[in-house]
Parts: structure tokens; sequence; C-alpha cells
């Protein structure tokens, strides 16, 4: 088997070392080349055909926001993954990146030489984990884009009452697609998980604002849940959802991870599914591993819906592929769709559910 092939590009001649001697670790990977900037960058893509560029954001000459915008232009399927400090400043600079084409992002650790060892082990193990899924694509999944997975239809979901969503890996720019074509009147609370550290979710909230007019922020511990706004789980923190009499109140926790994950898609899913029943409708979109999977399946068992991303449009299509490959996706539609899609159902099963019961059957 081939190796990934990696360019590595970061201004700081000890970050580069760093990041070339973390990815040499592994005998699967090949650092081809390094630069010291997005313009000689451009130019060392040409000359070594790399499958990944592990790039930095602020750099002299050509930033790593440009040079995304740049390596797009050229080629559009070159994975890229963003470098930056985890930082206020180097989480806005990354979603920016994310924004303009990077397929995802690393932190670096807050020193990257003297005695934090343990955290350079632990960064090295991430950074090669995520070069070698941007340079692999997943099998693809049991089903074709479009085509219901189960023998459920729309019709058959009682009405939604709340809307989930899980992803990981590619998730930001997944999701910004589908706020953007989300109505601002759909009349159900949204939930989401998406893998990210603190500081990260809270600038993803706030794009998802920009993106949609949709009132989003992230969940409070303890906050009464309103339809029509939605509730982003904070970086570090488990997100649920609890019944409290008449209303539905968001928990947070800091529990142990699942699926190596803080927050996690599955205890979401698993306390919607307790809580809404059979009115959860839930899409899992782009994002490497199976969380979400456990959790799907307490969704449909209560009653409720659960709809996935194609592979050709996921980033890494780990989470929407493992639900598809156990037979419980009720659709499987690429990224442009899913918006569509998510308002379509709830939208239906809201007018089914209102209508007199010899129109809901029919006729009968």
């Amino acid at each position: 088997m081939s190796r990934v092939r990696v360019l590595v590009v970061d201004d700081s001649v000890v970050a580069r070392n760093v990041l070339s001697q973390s990815l040499g670790s592994d005998p699967g990977v090949e650092v081809v080349g390094s630069a010291a900037n997005g313009i000689i960058a451009l130019q060392k893509i040409r000359q070594v055909s790399p499958d990944v560029v592990v790039l930095d954001v602020e750099m002299p000459e050509m930033d790593g926001i440009e040079t995304v915008k740049q390596i797009r232009a050229t080629w559009p399927t070159l994975g890229v993954l963003m470098c930056s400090s985890l930082t206020t400043l180097g989480a806005e600079s990354t979603f920016r990146a994310l924004a303009n084409g990077a397929s995802d992002y690393i932190a670096k650790p807050s020193q990257l030489s003297g005695s934090k060892r343990d955290s350079i082990a632990a960064f090295a193990r991430n950074l090669i984990g995520k070069v070698k899924l941007l340079a692999r694509v997943d099998a693809a999944p049991a089903s074709s884009p479009g085509r219901p997975a189960t023998a459920r239809n729309v019709a058959s979901q009682s009405r939604v009452t709340a809307l989930a969503i899980g992803c990981s890996t590619g998730g930001p720019n997944a999701l910004a697609t589908v706020f953007q074509g989300l109505t601002r009147d759909l009349p159900v609370p949204i939930f989401i998980v998406q893998h990210m550290p603190p500081m990260f979710t809270k600038l993803l909230a706030e794009r998802l604002v920009q993106c949609s007019g949709i009132p989003v922020r992230e969940g409070t511990d303890g906050e009464r849940v309103e339809p029509g706004h939605v509730y982003l789980a904070p970086g570090d923190f488990h997100m649920t959802v609890v019944r409290d009499g008449p209303c539905v109140r968001v928990s947070l926790d800091q529990s142990e991870r699942e699926n190596s994950c803080r927050p996690a898609v599955d205890p979401l899913f698993r306390s919607v599914a307790r809580t809404y029943g059979s009115g959860v409708l839930a899409a899992v979109m782009t994002g490497m591993g199976q969380d979400g999977l456990r959790g799907a399946q307490s969704i449909v068992d209560a009653g409720g819906v659960v709809v996935v991303q194609d592979s050709a449009t996921c980033v890494v299509p780990s989470m929407p592929n493992a639900i598809a490959a156990a037979g419980i996706a009720d659709g499987i539609y690429p990224l442009d769709a899913i918006a569509g899609e998510i308002v379509k159902r709830i939208k239906r099963s809201a007018a089914d559910n209102s209508a007199p019961a010899f129109v809901r059957r029919g006729g009968e």
C-alpha cells in the first residue's frame, strides 16, 4: 500500500520540524516537502503532488486563509488540514479557513518543544489519524443517495417535535450548507453535536446564525428549550435534554468521553429518544468513527427517524456510513439536499398530523 504523501506548511522552523517528525513516525506517512508560507506551498504542491497539505494559519507573505483559496481554485479535492493555536484568534482564523474550503483542522499544543512530551505524543497521534482520513475515503454505504434505506417513509412518522444533528470531520462546512437551506419558521427545537474543542463551538454558533438568521447558541445547563431555537453542544461538554414537567431543559455534563469524544453524538441522541420519542428526526453527516450509531438505534427503537449524508459529499463518511450499513437510515442524501429534506419532513408531518383522521388515512 502506498504511503500518504504530506506537505507541511508553517513559518516556524520548530513547528515544521515537529510536524514532520510526528508525521514521519508513522510508516504509512511520507513527508514529501515543507514550506514557510503559502506562496512557496503553492509551488511545492505542483512539484511534489501531495495527498494532504498540513497548513498553518498565521504566516507571512501569504497566510493560510489565502492559501486555502488558491488551493481550492486549482486542486478542489486536495486534503487541507489547518493547524492553528488553540486561542480565540487561532479559532477565528481557522473558521475563516474552513469557510474557504479547508477540509479539517487540528489545534497545536501550547508548546511544540521542551517538556510537554505527552502533549506532543497525543498531538502526533491525532495529526496522523486526521491526515490518513483525509487521504483515504471509506467504503460507500449500502444504499444509493436519495433512496430509502428502510421500508419506512416520510408519512409513517408521527409529528416531528425535535431535530437532532450529529457530525464531526467536515461538519462546520456541512452545517453551514444545511443552515443556509433551512427556513426560519421551523416549529421545533434543533440540537447539534459537532466534535469541537471549546472556543470553536462558540464561533460555530455565530457562523450558523450568519448563515441562516436562525437563533443558534451554545446550550447552557438548565435552560428551557424553545421551538425554533438551536442548541449547540459546547466544547468539552456532553449535551443532553431532559423533561421537566411541561417543559424540556438542556443538561450539560463532563462525564466520561464516549467514542473518544466530548461532546459526543450518542448521549444527545439517546436523550432525545427518551424525551421526544417518535417525534425525533435526526440527521448524521460527515465525520470519522461511529459516534451516533448507538444513539441512532435508540431513536429508531423509539419510533423516530434518522437520515444520513451520502459518501460522495462527505469529507469523511464513517459516521453516516455506519448507520446506513446497520440498515437504520430512513434515507441517504447528498449534502445539498439535506436541508430541503429536513424542511419537507417537518412540514409534512405537521400537516399530516393536523389534518382530520380520514384525510391522514387516505379517505378511509
